[in-house]
C-alpha cells in the first residue's frame, strides 16, 4: 500500500496543483498573522497570547474547509469554492475541538515541555519527557484527524479523536513513515515558500492514506476470520490503480516518449 500512497498523492496533489497553491495562500497569510502575534510577547504579553488563540482559531476552520476539498480532490473530484465553504458550515464542532487540540499541542511544544526543561533537576527533565511524548502522541493523531473526520462525517469531535489513536497504534509502522513523509512535506513547503505542497498538500496526503485504509477495514469487517497480516491489497487497490492510472514521473516530464 505504502508504494502506491506515495504514487496517488504526488499524482492528485499535480492534478490539484493549482488549487491547492490558492488554499495554501490563506495558510500563509494565517502563518504571517501567528507570527506577528508572537511578536506581541515582549511588548503585550496578554495581548499576544490572545491574538496567538486567534491566529490558531483561523487556522482550524480555514483548515476545515480545505480538508473538504483535500478529500474530494483524493476521490478524484473537483469541489470548487462551494465545497470550501460548505467544509467549514458542515464541521464546526470539529473545527472548535481541533482550535483547542491544535493549542494544546503547540504551547505543550513551545511553553510547557521548554518551562520543565528550565529547572535543570530530575523531576522537570522527566516530566518534560512525558509531556514531549503527548505531544508527540497527539500529532500522530491529528495526521489523520481530519481526514477520517470526512471519511465519516457522522462522527462526533471526540469519537473522531479516538479513531485517530486506534489509527495510529493499528497502523503504527505506517503512521511512522507518514510521519516523516509529512516532514519531508514540510521541509519541500519552506522551499517553496508555503505554496506548495503546503498544508493543503499534507491535508490531500493524510485524505488519501486515509482513504486507502479503510480499503482494509472493510475488507476486516466484510472478512471476519481474515488474516490482519495478510491484506490483499492488489485485490483491494485495483481500482484506485485503474483510476491513477499507469502514470510516471518520466511520463509526465517527456509525454512524447510514451
Amino acid at each position: 500500500m505504502t508504494g502506491f500512497f506515495i504514487k496517488k498523492a504526488f499524482f492528485d496533489g499535480w492534478d490539484n496543483l493549482i488549487s491547492m497553491v490558492v488554499h495554501n495562500l490563506g495558510f500563509l497569510l494565517i502563518l504571517l498573522a501567528f507570527m506577528g502575534s508572537m511578536s506581541l510577547m515582549e511588548t503585550n504579553g496578554l495581548l499576544a497570547a490572545f491574538a496567538m488563540v486567534l491566529s490558531i482559531g483561523l487556522f482550524a476552520f480555514f483548515t476545515a474547509g480545505a480538508s473538504a476539498s483535500a478529500w474530494a480532490y483524493s476521490k478524484y473530484e473537483r469541489p470548487g469554492w462551494e465545497g470550501f465553504k460548505h467544509g467549514i458550515r458542515d464541521s464546526w464542532r470539529h473545527s472548535l475541538f481541533y482550535w483547542l487540540l491544535t493549542a494544546l499541542d503547540l504551547s505543550l511544544i513551545l511553553f510547557v515541555v521548554p518551562f520543565y526543561l528550565s529547572y535543570g533537576n530530575v523531576v522537570g527533565t522527566l516530566l518534560s519527557v512525558i509531556l514531549f511524548w503527548l505531544f508527540m502522541g497527539l500529532s500522530f493523531a491529528l495526521l489523520y484527524y481530519w481526514a477520517l473526520f470526512r471519511s465519516m462525517p457522522g462522527d462526533r469531535p471526540i469519537k473522531t479523536l479516538k479513531k485517530s489513536f486506534l489509527i495510529v497504534f493499528d497502523n503504527l509502522p505506517f503512521t511512522l513513515f507518514f510521519a516523516v513523509y509529512q516532514l519531508i512535506n514540510l521541509a519541500l513547503s519552506a522551499l517553496l515558500a508555503g505554496l506548495a505542497p503546503g498544508v493543503t498538500g499534507m491535508l490531500l496526503a493524510s485524505s488519501d492514506a486515509i482513504k486507502l485504509m479503510m480499503y482494509k477495514y472493510d475488507y476486516l469487517e466484510a472478512e471476519a476470520d481474515a488474516d490482519r497480516k495478510h491484506i490483499p491489497w492488489d485485490e483491494l487497490l485495483y481500482e484506485e490503480r485503474e483510476s491513477v492510472g499507469n502514470r510516471s514521473l518520466k511520463n509526465m516530464i517527456f509525454p512524447w516518449k510514451d
